[in-house]
């Protein structure tokens, strides 16, 4: 009995230790594109986030060679690093669109935690900057002004949601996580990516040019191609988000 007392005790005890703030539910909105009229041809939007670190250059050439649009969530500290492939991106208008992943790659979330071990913005002015700080490095590159932002690990607090709309941008979700956050192997990776179906938006990164889930990312890409998916940026299509992401 005093061992089950002692238990409750303790529970309470980091119950009460953990900052209000953490009590709020984290949100991993969904994205999904919209059905079309030409409901024959399958829809895919295929998202990248380049989070940082260098650029995968077998998923940047086979996204050239095959003409497969991407839409690229890119961060401050990316584009001061990755230059040459910045420039391939510009040279193909036709299919890169460039969009926010924030200055610092910081998860917009508005209060202090830590999310697969990276430390949140933590404050509302935090989130502020990493949005507003990641548009000006685009603008800074010659960019248009971007319309959708998604954070670090793609996570929000529900309040930082509302700001980021409120900062004029819609929050990019996604429907199929292609590579695990890059480290699923190569043939999960082509496995996930190839059962992709219509209005289904894919989200895997393009800053891990060492990992095995590049690879496999490619391999899924040109399967759904040789399908006869049609491929679409999200400026291209209407997207339709959980969480008041896009309303």
């Amino acid at each position: 009995m005093r061992l089950i007392l002692k238990s409750i005790l303790a529970a309470g005890l980091l119950v009460s230790a953990i900052p209000a703030g953490h009590a709020v539910p984290l949100l991993e909105p969904s994205l999904r594109l919209k059905p079309h009229e030409d409901a024959a041809t399958p829809r895919v939007a295929l998202t990248l986030d380049a989070c940082g670190g260098q650029t995968d250059n077998r998923i940047l050439s086979a996204l050239v060679e095959n003409r497969i649009p991407a839409t690229i969530f890119v961060t401050g500290k990316w584009l001061k690093r990755n230059a040459a492939a910045l420039e391939i991106m510009k040279a193909h208008p036709d299919l890169f669109e460039l969009e926010n992943h924030g200055g610092h790659h910081v998860p917009a979330v508005d209060t202090p935690r830590k999310i697969y071990g990276i430390s949140t913005a933590g404050s509302p002015d935090a989130v502020t900057a990493e949005v507003e700080e990641g548009a000006e490095a685009l603008a800074k590159n010659g960019q248009p002004a971007p319309k959708w932002f998604r954070g670090a690990t793609a996570q929000y607090s529900p309040s930082a949601i509302a700001l980021i709309r409120k900062l004029g941008f819609k929050i990019a979700g996604y429907s199929l996580n292609g590579d695990g956050g890059s480290l699923l192997s190569a043939r999960e990776t082509a496995r996930r990516v190839a059962a992709a179906k219509d209005g289904d938006v894919i989200i895997a990164h393009i800053n891990q040019p060492t990992h095995a889930a590049g690879e496999g990312l490619v391999k899924g890409l040109l399967e759904l191609k040789a399908k006869g998916v049609n491929f679409v940026r999200l400026d291209d299509a209407d997207g339709e988000g959980t969480d008041d992401t896009t309303d």
